[in-house]
């Protein structure tokens, strides 16, 4: 990373792989000793490490991975609560509820459309609420607003991933905002689920708007996991779109808005569900045309994407990282810490991604400059089966992951490697990759 201090950098670095490879953000266990507990703590505070650099410098790599290829821009929002650990924190606001200490994470990701996969971060947004009861919401200006991040998060967007072939950004129903549609960049779409029933311009209402809509076709979606112990399901759904022109709200009257916009309204509603199960419906404004049977499909499948960030808040809180079991107490410092935790928690879904294969590329998790190393490694750690062979390219994310379940302990005549797995490999090779470094006298990436 480029903080300014060759020092800081590789620190940082540094605390990145010890948070894969530990699953934990607890930082006497990361440190190992009461020094290296301070160590961290003095890096958190340092005058070059902010929540801004970090990000920057992360959406920095996306860019690079991202370049030519059709990319999703995934955005949401998760906030760290916590209840009855909130004792002596210090600059951190109400959460959610009100009453608890707690912040909130806006995340930006970048996912692959062909392979599905996580690419890295884009952009990010942390922050805690005012203690204070903040004005009436009609009488803020957006820019006050915490709906304010939906655009920001677009705009950093298109600045960052300007030299991908196509990006589209989905969003859940949090994100149906006027000015979303009308203010972004002409240089990629959206796909947002819709939460408000609109009034359209000719009078009418949004979801009303498919009563006389022909079918376009019936297909299966598959349903994400709902959490632990939720396997996820398929659903059969009907597919109706048009075109609409939603009216700009009452309380949205801005010179810069204009009176009215026109999206495509696609509706994916399920029939008959299973016994217990509520029925799927996604109801999604999207600025892609639909055509066609085949147009309304993708629209459906890029948005079924989105589950791959809710992916990373889990690795990131309780089913992971546990950020909310930090005990570090300064919000400043907490703040960067979860900047690099949420690096760590898409390395770790990375990881586990690709332990069954994917064809993006190890530069994704791994500079190319130790391609030599890698192909060393794994020749050392196959046995003389054709099983125990690597059986992934050597310049694919899957022959990195392939390499990292085995230093972790995977025996590759079993079932495939789980993330604890996943991330005791992981110390192995970065540790391993530092001495390659030192013995070539190379730096670390």
């Amino acid at each position: 990373m480029a903080f300014g201090d060759i020092r800081v950098a590789h620190r940082a670095d540094w605390l990145i792989e010890r948070i894969v490879a530990l699953g934990t953000v607890v930082l006497r266990r990361i440190g190992e000793t009461r020094a290296g507990e301070m160590a961290i703590h003095r890096f958190l505070s340092s005058p070059y490490v902010s929540t801004r650099n970090i990000v920057a410098t992360l959406a920095a790599r996306t860019a690079e991975q991202c370049r030519g290829r059709r990319i999703l821009s995934i955005s949401d929002t998760t906030e760290i609560n916590f209840a009855g650990r909130d004792k002596k924190r210090r600059g951190l606001g109400p959460a959610g509820n009100g009453k608890a200490a707690g912040f909130f994470i806006h995340p930006v990701i970048a996912v692959d459309v062909e392979t599905e996969a996580v690419i890295g971060l884009v952009d990010a947004v942390i922050w805690t609420r005012q203690a204070d009861k903040p004005a009436a919401r009609r009488s803020r200006r957006l820019e006050e607003k915490e709906s304010a991040r939906w655009l920001a998060g677009c705009s950093a967007t298109a600045e960052r991933l300007s030299e991908a072939a196509a990006v589209t950004m989905v969003a859940d129903r949090e994100s149906d905002i006027f000015p979303l549609f009308a203010r972004k960049p002409d240089t990629l779409d959206l796909i947002v689920r819709a939460a408000q029933d609109r009034a359209l311009a000719n009078g009418g209402r949004l979801f009303d708007a498919l009563a006389q809509a022909p079918l376009l076709t019936t297909r299966t979606v598959r349903v994400a996991p709902r959490g632990p112990g939720d396997k996820g399901r398929t659903a059969a759904v009907e597919l109706r779109a048009a075109s609409v022109t939603i009216a700009r709200p009452r309380n949205g009257r801005r010179e810069d808005l204009p009176a009215a916009i026109t999206l495509t309204f696609l509706e994916a509603r399920e029939t008959a569900p299973p016994a217990g199960k509520s029925p799927l419906l996604w109801r999604l404004l999207t600025t892609h045309a639909v055509r066609s049977a085949a147009d309304a499909e993708e629209i459906v499948d890029l948005y079924r994407l989105r589950w791959r960030i809710e992916q990373v808040f889990r690795t990131l809180k309780s089913d992971g990282l546990a950020l909310e079991d930090s005990q570090v107490i300064d919000a400043e410092r907490l703040f960067n810490l979860t900047a690099i935790a949420l690096a760590a928690a898409i390395r770790t879904t990375q990881l586990v991604d690709a332990r069954d294969g994917s064809p993006r590329p190890a530069s994704d998790v791994v500079d190319p400059s130790f391609a030599v190393a890698l192909e060393r490694l794994s020749r050392k750690l196959e046995g003389n089966t054709t099983r125990q062979k690597n059986p992934h390219p050597p310049a694919s994310l899957a022959f990195v992951a392939w390499i990292t379940a085995r230093l972790g302990g995977w025996n590759c005549y079993y079932k495939p490697p789980g993330p604890k797995t996943m991330r005791q490999g992981w110390d192995h090779l970065a540790a391993t990759l530092a001495g390659y470094a030192l013995a070539t006298h190379d730096q670390l990436p």
